[in-house]
């Protein structure tokens, strides 16, 4: 752990002053809350799409040419999905009748099964 490591003490020391010391530990949560933030947004912008301002370089004819563009970066299913799975879990789960044991699809296609000429 980088913190043990700058303050030359061992992990288990670090995790004690959370404990004890909530300055500290509320230091080490504000730390954490820029990045985090940061992540949420860029994974909150993938999904939905978005642009962003750039510049196209090339050389021609010996020049080097700089145009100003705009980059769109169309919405990611894959973005989208985590997304939903992890802020609306009840929605969006894998598995919708996993937790609540509802089993009447499962339990409907057994039935229908068992009527299929064999």
């Amino acid at each position: 752990m980088q913190l043990a490591d700058f303050f030359k003490v061992v992990i288990s020391t670090i995790y004690l002053w959370k404990i004890t010391h909530q300055e500290f530990s509320d230091a080490l949560k504000l730390g954490k809350e820029k990045p985090n933030n940061n992540v949420v947004r860029s994974l909150y912008n993938r999904a939905m799409g978005y642009s962003h301002e750039d510049v196209d370089i090339r050389v021609i004819d010996n020049q080097i040419i700089k145009t100003p563009i705009i980059k769109h970066y169309p919405p990611d299913s894959t973005s989208i999905i985590f997304f939903l799975k992890n802020r609306l879990p009840e929605e969006f789960r894998q598995n919708p009748n996993a937790e609540t044991g509802d089993n009447d699809l499962a339990e409907a296609l057994l039935l229908l099964a068992k009527q299929l000429p064999k």
